[in-house]
């Protein structure tokens, strides 16, 4: 029998997932380290969410097999493995009090009254809820409610702890700053997660790996920063943030590397720098590629401005911050782009 290596404490073994004729996961290996903190992202569709409910076993895999800690879980039901589960819709009891939610798992565990109304404290002052176990969930802001679910998800000490769109539901300020809470529990607690989102932002914040779905496939798993920097495919780069795909086979691009045969050259916008027409050029001009290329929008974004310029049948859009005696483009300026070589990257169609 093949042996788990102790650093991995969930596998997927080729497991696919089908409803009716729908294939929603194809094949899908994967492992999850102890203690490692990893997010499924994909848009709609892409097999994350089932990815998601197949390990807390609320669904059963059609072929294939997950093992945690070298076990096969593959038929033992959601109630009977032990794990965290926190939902978008934190789903709350609505009928009880903050602090009877935390400690109705407890109870189903046996663990008597005195021992759940400690842990029930310390989990609540953990997330800055104190003073709070009175209220009823309709009393607290969505921000507070959230905050109970992952507490409740965490007060039974689970070895694994799983996300399902947690802060969806949530503005962007409170996004951020639950970002923040989650990050700091995940690194005090020590809890393996997996989280599933399609928000890239808060993929590329909160994990140390992501794994990037499409179609019921993993398209690419890697670090934030390598997935980021390092795309393989046009669909991960477009999906992690934006990308300049350079495809108009009129246009030469010039790249520190040969480009290899049925891949399209990437370059991210922040990359890239845009200036006047006979603009001092830099130190390292001999290391880029100069352009030239007219506006044809400018979106001032707070902090960013963000240009799209026509470079042949490209359109390329390029990032820069908003500073003090920065020149402002307008729509029809002719302008200069130029950008690294060694930033080039070149992505599978």
């Amino acid at each position: 029998m093949e042996k788990l290596a102790l650093s991995e404490q969930i596998e997927f073994r080729n497991v696919t997932k089908l409803y009716g004729q729908v294939i929603a996961v194809r094949s899908l290996s994967l492992t999850v380290g102890r203690g490692e903190f990893l997010t499924i992202l994909g848009p709609s569709g892409s097999g994350k969410t089932t990815t998601l409910m197949l390990l807390a076993g609320f669904e059963a895999p059609t072929e294939g097999d997950i093992r945690i800690a070298g076990k096969s879980v593959a038929s033992v039901p959601s109630y009977r493995r032990d794990q965290g589960v926190v939902f978008q819709s934190y789903a709350l009891f609505p009928h009880l009090t903050v602090r009877r939610n935390l400690e109705f798992p407890l109870e189903m565990r046996g663990i008597r009254s005195a021992e759940r109304a400690a842990r029930a404290e310390r989990i609540l002052s953990r997330v800055h809820l104190d003073g709070l176990g009175d209220r009823m969930p309709s009393q607290l802001s969505g921000g507070q409610q959230q905050r109970v679910a992952l507490a409740r998800a965490l007060i039974a000490d689970p070895p694994i702890l799983l996300l399902d769109e947690p802060l969806g539901a949530l503005d962007r300020n409170l996004r951020e700053q639950m970002q923040g809470e989650i990050k700091g529990l995940h690194k005090e607690f020590g809890i393996t997660t997996v989280c599933v989102t399609h928000d890239q932002e808060e993929a590329l914040t909160l994990s140390d790996r992501i794994v990037v779905m499409n179609a019921g496939r993993i398209e690419q798993t890697d670090t934030p920063e390598a997935l980021y920097d390092r795309p393989v495919s046009r669909f991960v780069a477009n999906f992690l943030g934006d990308a300049n795909i350079l495809d108009d086979p009129s246009f030469a691009v010039e790249s520190d590397t040969p480009q290899p045969d049925g891949t399209v050259a990437m370059i991210r916008p922040e990359r890239i720098r845009i200036s006047a027409p006979g603009a001092t050029k830099s130190a390292d001009a001999d290391q880029r590629q100069h352009v030239a290329g007219t506006v044809t929008d400018m979106i001032y974004a707070g902090p960013l401005r963000r240009y799209h310029v026509a470079v042949g049948d490209n359109d390329v859009v390029i990032r820069e911050h908003v500073a003090a005696g920065r020149q402002i483009f307008q729509i029809g300026d002719t302008i200069q782009l130029d950008w690294l070589r060694s930033d080039i990257r070149f992505v599978t169609t």
